[in-house]
């Protein structure tokens, strides 16, 4: 295999730039929808012990048939570009404007706000594939629902749709708060398989830095960087949000929900420490590909000066003989030409001396002989 099949190929989507909207010096709670956004839908599940149901593509007035219908009612609005829509829900749920504003805006960071009766809650899923391009989720948790808002269809929350359908799934045996818990669990365990993806990518990385350094590969080490700096910058404010909804005393989250966002609080530590532990090796992978590349670059400038070393006698043979002084002058003008062996003699000189000095750099370590580099196995 050779060199260029262990440069690692890493593609990465274009980064879309998130851009508030709401002009400078608007209102509070100044509703401007995202010209690029998806067009609105609504979804809701309902549930308690013995009932079940779940609808599709429901209008305000739907949902206002289903509120209290069932012990726990999750609204899922998916695309964010009906503000009337949105308008119009979050009245019938009671979301304060400032959260609404919220919502449509989604660059905000993962957050908690306490609303009089109610729980504001802001997460960022986690990139599908290969990508770094979080996506917001709002939550607003109350008694006996959950109003969630996302500004993607692709979601990592059908896990927590596959239990709430299952009978005698523990879930249905909890209230909204437990709900609230599972969505946040289910975007925070999401992590893991795009920070695992960026490790495979670095260690490729590594191990074609150390036995094949080449100029491109400096490009996907920084690359590779700035992917974790994202990830940091998503999954940090997770631990802080986790941590407020443990140490809250809102009556809307009960003690034993609070046992569970405990572990959720140790994911997202997980997380930090994984993404922490890749930073470190990307930077110094950074100096072992410059400490390579300087190697690789002195090995070339030792044979190069070694090679100049070992003509520098040669060619003061060659400039020797190749003066043309005038034997009949004198006797002492260069008795060699007139010598029957004299060309092979200076051929052979030539020779010895080239041969005298490798032996000699040989003997002093300064050149080695070729190793051939074996490349280190991977397990899988």
């Amino acid at each position: 295999m050779g060199a260029t099949d262990t440069q690692p190929h890493i593609s990465r989507p274009a980064r879309r730039r998130h851009r508030r909207r709401t002009p400078p010096g608007a209102a509070p709670g100044t509703l401007v929808a995202d010209p690029e956004a998806q067009g609105s839908s609504i979804s809701a599940i309902g549930y308690d012990a013995g009932r079940f149901f779940e609808k599709h593509d429901l209008t305000v007035e739907d949902v206002t048939a289903l509120k209290g219908t069932a012990g726990t009612l999750w609204v899922d609005v998916t695309g964010l570009a009906d503000i009337a829509l949105i308008e119009r829900l979050g009245a019938l749920f009671g979301l304060h404007g400032l959260a609404l504003e919220d919502v449509i805006n989604v660059h905000q960071r993962p957050k908690f706000e306490e609303y009089d009766d109610q729980l504001f809650i802001v997460t960022r899923m986690a990139p599908e594939g290969r990508g770094v391009e979080t996506r917001q989720m709002a939550m607003l948790l109350g008694q006996g629902f959950v109003l969630s808002f996302r500004d993607d269809r692709a979601d990592c929350l059908g896990l927590v749709r596959d239990r709430l359908r299952r009978e005698n799934g523990k879930i249905r045996q909890y209230g909204a708060d437990y709900l609230a818990y599972a969505l946040i669990d289910a975007v925070v365990d999401g992590y893991f398989p795009a920070v695992e993806a960026i490790g495979e990518d670095l260690e490729a990385l590594e191990e074609a830095v150390i036995l094949h350094p080449q100029e491109g590969q400096i490009h996907e080490v920084y690359r590779v960087r700035r992917d974790l700096l994202d990830m940091r910058r998503a999954i940090w404010p997770h631990r802080d949000l986790v941590n407020a909804l443990i140490r809250d005393d809102s009556p809307l989250i009960d003690g034993r929900t609070r046992v569970f966002l405990r572990d959720c609080y140790d994911h997202v530590a997980q997380l930090m420490d994984i993404v922490e532990t890749e930073r470190e090796i990307a930077s110094n992978l950074v100096d072992v590909y410059h400490s390579c590349m300087n190697a690789r670059l002195n090995d070339i400038m030792k044979m190069l000066t070694l090679i100049a070393t070992i003509f520098m006698p040669l060619s003061f043979i060659a400039s020797l003989y190749g003066m043309n002084f005038d034997r009949d002058a004198s006797e002492w003008n260069m008795p060699e030409l007139g010598w029957r062996y004299g060309y092979p003699f200076a051929l052979g000189l030539m020779a010895v001396c080239g041969l005298s000095m490798l032996v000699y750099f040989l003997r002093k370590h300064w050149i080695g002989l070729p190793k051939t580099r074996r490349r280190r196995s991977r397990k899988s």
